[in-house]
């Protein structure tokens, strides 16, 4: 079965079609869909999501761009949501300075408020990082995010800086980038990330892989993720499917 990491079937862009298109995923073998939350309603819509089908689990959190919207008392709501039972990650959380908005003090902030409740409560985190590779590196050792681990989504820096977070025990989260032609530093990250690292996302309705680039995403489109892995590593493609599920199972600790 395809394991999808990382969707937001809440956003406007499924507004039309949402229950006919996540109705069709039992057929093309999508198992289990994690629909993340990038801001307080984003999060809320992520519940109804997972209460309303049994294969979509909920991740709640706020994006780094959304993170002026926090104060005590709506980290109070993510505090109590957190115990309900399909919720499986604290995300997606992060730092984002290619936006570059709130200032940045605001987004470290919140990140590191985010950090310490995924601990608290023994959930994993969804990293977003977008131009702030150092920062967000700094941050989670500090913070000792390792203790509750997590997914890198979207993985977007060198190898390097992929060893690091592998050596910590996080996944990368591999998307529709990989397919792009200009994506030579992604390929080589994932040639040399052990495939017990590599979970499976799409970041849709954002990030369409070839052949679809530029058009609306969709977990359908995981299976051209799977395939350049597979090329990549000189894998079946089944195999690479039962790997990354097994691989998200373990990190959002579902049986």
């Amino acid at each position: 079965m395809i394991f999808e990491t990382h969707a937001h079937y809440d956003d406007e862009a499924f507004d039309e079609d949402r229950k006919q298109l996540l109705n069709s995923f039992e057929a093309a073998e999508i198992g289990y869909v994690v629909n993340i939350g990038a801001s307080l309603q984003s999060s809320k819509n992520s519940l109804t999501l997972a209460k309303e089908y049994p294969f979509i689990y909920a991740a709640i959190g706020v994006h780094p761009s959304e993170t002026a919207e926090l104060d005590e008392a709506n980290f109070g709501w993510l505090r109590e949501a957190v115990k309900e039972p399909k919720v499986v990650a604290i995300g997606e959380i992060g730092l984002d300075y290619y936006w570059d908005t709130p200032e940045r003090t605001v987004q470290k902030l919140w990140f590191e408020r985010q950090m310490e409740l995924a601990k608290e409560v023994n959930l994993p985190a969804i990293i977003h990082s977008r131009d702030a590779a150092a920062d967000t590196l700094d941050m989670i050792q500090s913070c000792n995010l390792k203790s509750v681990g997590g997914i890198i989504h979207c993985f977007s820096y060198a190898k390097e800086m992929a060893k690091a977070y592998l050596d910590m025990g996080f996944y990368l989260g591999i998307g529709g980038v990989l397919t792009f032609k200009n994506a030579k530093k992604l390929r080589e990250v994932v040639e040399y990330a052990p495939m017990e690292s590599i979970v499976l996302e799409t970041d849709s309705p954002y990030l369409s892989p070839e052949p679809n680039r530029g058009k609306r995403n969709s977990s359908l489109n995981l299976r051209y993720v799977a395939e350049k892995i597979a090329e990549i590593k000189g894998l079946d493609y089944e195999e690479v499917l039962k790997i990354t599920e097994q691989n998200a199972k373990n990190v959002y600790k579902i049986k």
